[in-house]
């Protein structure tokens, strides 16, 4: 990706990583769109970074997706980068009693359909364009579970997978594509996330993170994630896994 000149969609572009991502490509002289849901949140970033779009955008409703993807095109017909950021995070007690599969299936939808739909909508454009990327933001977790957050988890899995899959389909066009797999990162995610002292700050993930851009990783990964990257390959699994679920 060229670190200049293009035109960014972040969709969760207002707070955490996705507001660290599109002010560091801000700053570099990029037009950034940042999206989400809350219009106010998004207005207070693109206020602090003047230059700086907002577009209004629900990842979990599908027919939202196709009215947000009209829209910035249309808004925006120099798109030639898209972020897949957003993404919620919450503990799940499967084995509880009174164990709800709503947040469940909206993890799901936020996490994995979310953008699938919008890649689906947005494909045909970004193939028109003379250089385009696409890049999603899975997770250490993607590799090896938190037994809390089992279906936050198993979406970053999926992703993780389904972002090989469009690389491999895509590898004889103009659309490259870049998986960004954060570790745990100090952020409001989940409460608690950003007080973390085990966590890695923010400013130094998207440092990392841009400096692995301008190398041209096709694999973010910045060396907090290694780890859980590479368990499974060094036959470290099970010492992860208990790490992380002791």
């Amino acid at each position: 990706m060229n670190m200049t000149g293009n035109t960014i969609l972040i969709t969760g572009g207002g707070s955490g990583i996705g507001r660290g991502l599109a002010e560091a490509l801000h700053a570099r002289g990029n037009k950034v769109i940042i999206a989400g849901r809350r219009a106010a949140l998004l207005e207070q970033v693109a206020a602090a970074n003047p230059g700086m779009a907002t577009a209004t955008l629900d990842v979990s409703d599908p027919a939202d997706i196709v009215r947000f993807a009209k829209e910035i095109v249309a808004a925006h017909p120099t798109l030639n980068v898209v972020i897949h950021n957003a993404g919620i995070m919450g503990p799940e007690v499967l084995t509880a009693p009174d164990y709800d599969l709503a947040y469940s299936e909206l993890t799901v939808a936020t996490n994995i359909l979310g953008p699938l739909r919008l890649n689906a909508a947005l494909l045909p454009h970004l193939m028109g364009q003379a250089k385009a990327t696409i890049a999603t933001v899975t997770s250490g977790l993607a590799f090896v579970p938190l037994a809390i957050t089992p279906t936050y988890s198993a979406t970053k899995a999926a992703l993780h997978s389904w972002t090989e899959s469009l690389r491999h389909q895509l590898k004889d066009t103009n659309v490259e594509v870049i998986e960004i797999a954060p570790p745990g990162v100090q952020t409001d995610l989940m409460p608690g996330h950003a007080e973390n002292p085990a966590w890695m700050p923010l400013d130094a993930f998207i440092t990392e993170t841009m400096g692995q851009f301008e190398v041209g990783a096709r694999e973010n990964l910045v060396e907090n994630v290694k780890p859980l990257r590479f368990a499974e390959a060094q036959g470290k699994y099970a010492e992860m896994f208990a790490a992380l679920n002791p």
